[in-house]
């Protein structure tokens, strides 16, 4: 099979306005109808009238007694009237019947019983504390409209209405058919080459979501003819039917030949990055999508071009994300060919909300469960630079960024022990961290970037950490050092040191794998190299960045690399073993006003925790001697 090149993308509005265009003849909404205790989530296909009023009756709305108002005029704390029991009043409960002649209602407590009957000192105006019949819902009224999606408040009223069934848009099947010889089950062990396969689940639950009711097939291999029944099977069985994989150009990506033959390709590749290989098709009056294999193309892709469609058969409304302007913590360099979705964290620094971009590849799956949001960079658009402010989708709640913490730096495992820590609080605090290097996130500090930023940085000089780079980096201001914690540096290599590493001038024979520039890490492993009259250039593998502890620990753990810098906590957490290099100190810069933020005080208060103190001593490798001390440097 030749390679499937694409030489033109369509930009991503005019590709989803082609293929819904070309479909909408096919797609026939149809309803059914359901209990209306079963309707959580169901849009429905017409409008809902109320069977009966509520309340059915006028009602008492308070415990108390039920009274004539004019009977009750005149009455105060000075001239007291007697109301006498079944002639002037009667007893009712909230939600009893208010029959004539009584025609308002007195609170319990404001009367006073006696063997005579009941003394009220205020007069009681006609229709006080009376539910009047149909005050909430009358009969015959409209409860909901057309295209209205079930809420739990909506089970409420219709029920009270005297509805209990409803006619809903029947819920689209949608087919998912993952297609790969390399990609398995959760379930099996994958061995070297096999990727778990995990989009057709994630598919699954966003379609389902979305109004739509999934079926999953089992994976089915790169074969021409095995593809082709499958989906001329889903084809028959379903509604909608998604193909992930096999959609861009390699010699086994064989979707779009297979949909050119059983049906027809509208559109084959759009202006979206990621998701590009994106195939808008039509097999024997059915939607058919192929979908990238990459995890996040494959959400993007879904998110862009199969809800739409779903929405048509369901009834379902396009919902606008909460969008937000926030200042973007570094440059973003972007192609004019395509619309490009960048996942960003997001936090409020200093009253401005601040973006920092998170990892950009298709494959990055990660990154859309840190990620708060999208910044979407236009078609035709180079891109943003740091300091620009740039529109965030968020995908949850504004005030959920407004109770995070900013942390951006140094990386270490605690980061992630705070951040479960501070997810339990009552107050639901997050911390956010983004991972850039000591000097980095000192950097990010001085731009109001961030609130805290963890650093590492030994002076070669006096061998004190971070406080004279604070002091280089904000002459004049006052800052804070708050104290974290001592942790072991060291070299971390395959389990058993199967090549007898044993101290710095061993890395001029093995392959290295280094932190990368502006690390704490890095810092240290030149300081060492220095003093060992090592240069950089004799380190196979100086040049080779990973971004945290533990992925360098990933770069030995898979045999990528012989050795790396880390901590003690990551070589532990692989499997590895480690040589130890040198005890260090790990700290938190921040500006004085951030302490009196009240995030800032769990913060603290959970630095010196015993449930900190005892999830270290499970990393290993940590020492909290002075952890939570406050320095001030200027």
């Amino acid at each position: 099979m030749k390679r499937n090149l694409y030489l033109t993308t369509t930009p991503v509005e005019e590709a989803k306005a082609i293929y819904l265009d070309a479909i909408k003849e096919d797609i026939k909404p149809q309803s059914e109808n359901v209990r209306v205790i079963d309707a959580l989530g169901r849009v429905t296909s017409g409008a809902v009238y109320a069977k009966y009023s509520s309340p059915l009756y006028n009602s008492a709305a308070m415990d108390g007694i039920a009274v004539i108002a004019a009977r009750t005029e005149g009455a105060s704390e000075s001239t007291p009237i007697l109301l006498k029991p079944e002639t002037d009043y009667v007893i009712v409960d909230t939600g009893d019947p208010v029959r004539k002649p009584y025609d308002a209602v007195i609170m319990a407590e404001d009367t006073q019983e006696t063997d005579e009957g009941m003394v009220i000192r205020s007069a009681a105006p006609s229709w006080q504390h009376i539910r009047p019949v149909g005050e909430d819902i009358v009969e015959g009224e409209m409860i909901l409209t057309r295209c209205h999606r079930i809420r739990p408040i909506d089970i409420g009223v219709l029920l009270s209405g005297g509805v209990t069934e409803i006619s809903v848009f029947r819920s689209p099947r949608v087919g998912i058919i993952p297609t790969g010889t390399e990609i398995v089950e959760p379930y099996e062990d994958p061995e070297e080459g096999d990727i778990i396969e995990s989009n057709s689940r994630m598919f699954e639950a966003m379609i389902r979501e979305n109004g739509g009711l999934p079926h999953r097939y089992d994976i089915v291999r790169d074969d021409y003819e095995e593809i082709k029944a499958c989906v001329l099977a889903a084809v028959g069985e379903n509604d909608i039917v998604i193909v992930n994989a096999g959609s861009s150009a390699g010699t086994e990506d064989y979707t779009v030949h297979i949909l050119r033959e059983i049906g027809e390709v509208f559109i084959h590749g759009v202006a979206m990055k990621p998701g590009k290989p994106v195939i808008l098709a039509k097999v024997n009056g059915k939607p058919v999508i192929g979908i990238p294999g990459y995890p996040v193309s494959a959400y993007l892709a879904v998110e862009n071009f199969v809800f739409p469609v779903l929405r048509a058969f369901t009834g379902l409304k396009e919902t606008q994300s909460r969008t937000i302007r926030a200042v973007l913590s570094r440059r973003l360099v972007s192609s004019l060919k395509h619309r490009e979705y960048v996942r960003v964290r997001v936090g409020k620094v200093g009253g401005r909300y601040t973006a920092a971009p998170l990892a950009r590849g298709a494959g990055a799956a990660m990154s859309m469960v840190k990620a708060d949001g999208f910044c979407v960079i236009p078609q035709e658009s180079e891109g943003y630079e740091a300091g620009d402010t740039v529109s965030v989708g968020l995908f949850g709640p504004e005030d959920e960024i407004n109770r995070t913490i900013v942390c951006t730096g140094s990386h270490d495992l605690l980061l992630d022990v705070i951040a479960d820590l501070m997810s339990g609080e009552p107050e639901g605090i997050r911390l956010s961290s983004t991972h850039v290097g000591s000097l980095g996130g000192l950097m990010a500090l001085r731009r109001g970037e961030a609130h805290i930023a963890p650093t590492h940085l030994l002076d070669e000089k006096t061998g004190i950490y971070n406080e004279s780079y604070i002091r280089m980096l904000f002459p004049g201001e006052e800052m804070i050092l708050v104290k974290g914690v001592k942790r072991i540096q060291g070299i971390m290599t395959a389990a058993g040191n199967p090549l007898g590493i044993r101290d710095i001038e061993d890395l001029t024979r093995v392959r290295f794998v280094n932190r990368q520039r502006g690390a704490g890490t890095r810092v240290l492993l030149d300081y060492k190299l220095s003093q060992a009259g090592i240069s950089p250039e004799e380190v196979e593998g100086y040049d080779a960045e990973a971004a945290t502890h533990m992925a360098v620990a990933a770069q030995v753990a898979s045999g990528e690399a012989d050795c790396g810098m880390g901590v003690l906590s990551a070589a532990k957490a692989m499997g590895l073993d480690f040589i130890p290099v040198g005890e260090e100190e790990y700290d938190f810069a921040m500006r004085p006003e951030t302490l009196g933020m009240p995030e800032m005080k769990s913060f603290l208060r959970l630095l010196s925790s015993d449930d900190f103190r005892s999830r270290l001593e499970e990393l290993g490798g940590y020492s909290l001697e002075g952890s939570g001390e406050i320095r001030r440097i200027v």
